[in-house]
């Protein structure tokens, strides 16, 4: 993790770290995405699994990590990890995907910037 000094505060960021997951998938030069997952794609009922379990988990676990600076691949990536135990084709395309996302958004990061007020506010889900 790397911050870079920005107006009025500091961008945590992880470009590098995601420049190694793309190395170690292969997909430095992949075309990029504007979304990490497909809105519009119905799951389909393909059971072929995929071949190379390993790559699958540690690619998916490398992106777990990544959510600590990337919050808008929360949802995908937690998408993707119910299904390390027996992935199949269709969730490595839906990794690629992410992947592909990445690869436009290498600049993104965690904005820091301090506030004006020091109260401190808290939030609650009573269900």
């Amino acid at each position: 993790m790397e911050t870079v000094s920005v107006d009025g505060g500091l961008l945590l960021s992880e470009r590098r770290y995601m420049d190694d997951i793309l190395t170690r998938a292969g997909m430095v030069d992949c075309k990029s995405l504007s979304t990490p997952a497909a809105i519009t794609k119905v799951a389909s009922s393909a059971t072929d699994p995929y071949e190379n379990h390993m790559q699958y988990c540690r690619l998916a676990g490398a992106l777990q990590y990544l959510t600590i600076t990337r919050p808008d691949l929360s949802f995908a990536v937690n998408r993707l990890c119910q299904f390390m135990h027996a992935p199949i084709d269709e969730q490595w395309g839906m990794l690629k995907r992410v992947l592909r996302y990445i690869r436009g958004m290498l600049t993104y990061g965690l904005r820091l910037s301090a506030s004006p007020s020091s109260n401190v506010h808290a939030y609650s889900d009573s269900d």
